[in-house]
C-alpha cells in the first residue's frame, strides 16, 4: 500500500495496513500505526510516532526540526494519537531538549489546513484547530477544546479544557476551562454553554460552573479572593475544582 513514487526509509516502522500517497517522504526513525492514511507530498521526519487510523492529507510537515533559536539539533519527538486527521500544510515540529523534548496531538484530534502546531506543545483528545490556528511554543490545550480559525496563541500559554477560542483572537494569557473567549486581545465571554451541553454536563453542572464563573470575573474580587468565595459557597465538583486548580496553577495571568 505503498504508492512506487513515495521514499520510505526501510527502518522506518510501518504497520502493514498503512496506506502512503504519491512523493510522501517518511524517514527514520518513524513509528505509523494501522490503518493510517498518508497522503501525497507529506513529509514525515525522523523521531516521529503516529497512532492508529489517522488521516494525514497532502503537504503536511511532521516532526522538522522546531523553529527554535536554542535547539542544538538534539534528539526529541513528536507523538500524535489515533484516529487524529491532519488537513493540508499542516506544520508540527518537534519539541526541543530545553521544553520537555515532547510535542504531542492528542486522540481524535481535528487539524485544519495550515495549523501550526510549534515545538514542546501539548494538545489533549478530540481538539479541533480551525484553519491558519498558529500555535507558538510550549502551549498546553486541554481535551475538548476548540481554537477557531486564525487564531494566534502566545507561547506558555494554557487553553482549559472545553475551552472555545473565537476566529481572530490573539491569546496572551491563560484561558480557563469551560469558557468562551474572543478578540485582540482576547477576552473571557462567558461559559462555552453550547459545546458543554453536546457533551453532556448536566443543567446542575453548568449552574455551579454558571456561579463559580460570576464569582470569579464578575463582582469585582481579586482572584485570590474569588477563589476562597468559591471554595466556601460552591460545591465542589470535579468540574468547579478544576475550574479553582486551573486558576491556581497559572503562570502567565488569567485572562479576564
Amino acid at each position: 500500500m505503498i504508492h512506487p513514487t513515495a521514499i520510505v526509509d526501510p527502518a522506518a516502522e510501518l504497520d502493514t495496513a498503512v496506506e502512503v500517497g504519491p512523493f510522501a517522504v517518511i524517514r527514520s526513525p518513524v513509528q505509523i500505526g494501522a490503518g493510517t492514511v498518508i497522503g501525497p507530498h507529506v513529509v514525515i521526519d525522523p523521531h516521529v510516532t503516529i497512532g492508529p487510523q489517522c488521516r494525514i492529507f497532502q503537504f503536511a510537515s511532521i516532526g522538522a526540526i522546531p523553529q527554535a533559536l536554542k535547539f542544538g539539533d538534539e534528539v526529541t519527538h513528536v507523538r500524535i494519537g489515533g484516529r487524529t486527521t491532519i488537513r493540508e500544510f499542516v506544520t508540527i515540529n518537534r519539541g526541543t531538549a530545553f521544553g520537555g523534548g515532547l510535542t504531542e496531538v492528542g486522540e481524535e484530534c481535528f487539524l485544519m489546513a495550515y495549523t501550526h502546531v510549534a515545538h514542546d506543545c501539548r494538545i489533549g483528545r478530540r481538539v479541533v484547530l480551525a484553519n491558519a490556528s498558529t500555535l507558538a511554543g510550549h502551549i498546553t490545550i486541554g481535551d475538548y477544546a476548540t481554537v477557531g480559525g486564525l487564531v494566534a496563541i502566545h507561547q506558555f500559554v494554557r487553553i482549559g479544557e472545553h475551552a472555545f477560542i473565537g476566529g481572530k483572537s490573539a491569546v496572551v494569557k491563560d484561558i480557563p476551562p469551560f469558557v468562551i473567549a474572543a478578540g485582540d486581545r482576547a477576552t473571557l465571554h462567558g461559559l462555552n454553554t453550547v459545546g458543554l451541553k453536546r457533551n453532556g454536563f448536566s443543567d446542575a453542572s453548568l449552574a455551579l460552573l454558571k456561579k463559580t464563573y460570576r464569582i470569579v470575573f464578575r463582582i469585582g474580587l481579586t482572584l485570590n479572593e474569588a477563589i476562597e468565595r468559591v471554595l466556601a459557597e460552591v460545591d465542589q465538583t470535579p468540574e468547579v475544582m478544576n475550574f479553582i486548580a486551573f486558576l491556581k496553577s497559572s503562570q502567565r495571568g488569567v485572562t479576564r
